[in-house]
């Protein structure tokens, strides 16, 4: 996958956030990692679920669902608010699943791509060989 430079690169799981900007171009990949916004992870009422039961998911995935809501939040303002103009989101399988239940269509609309992979805690090389491998 080809990012336009200043296109940013969201990495996620249900707890950790890493945030990336291309500074090179469409054919030079060049990342750099940013800091991220803050992030309310307490959205634990994520998906319309309640307390926990045996049906429904423990604290533990609650707070994973809440983390990746409250990332989606986070993403959904600066998209809005102009400071991201291109994404690509590489998550978790099912921190993806959770982050798509909250994308406001003006973050769809300026998604380039998902790649669903855990690669928190991975090196920037990692990212951008899977980036550039998509």
């Amino acid at each position: 996958m080809q990012l336009p430079n200043n296109a940013y690169v969201a990495v996620v799981d249900g707890e950790k956030l890493q945030l990336f900007r291309n500074d090179g171009d469409a054919g030079s990949l060049q990342l750099a990692e940013m800091q991220p916004p803050a992030v309310d992870s307490d959205n634990k009422g994520a998906g319309g679920r309640h307390a926990s039961s045996s049906a429904n998911p423990d604290d533990s995935q609650q707070d994973e669902d809440g983390h990746a809501a409250g990332v989606a939040a986070m993403l959904n303002q600066q998209v809005m608010a102009g400071h991201i103009e291109s994404l690509v989101i590489i998550a978790a399988p099912r921190t993806l699943g959770e982050l798509r239940k909250h994308y406001h269509k003006t973050l769809s609309a300026k998604l380039l791509g998902e790649i669903a992979k855990d690669l928190t805690g991975h090196s920037m090389k990692d990212v951008e060989a899977t980036v550039a491998a998509n």
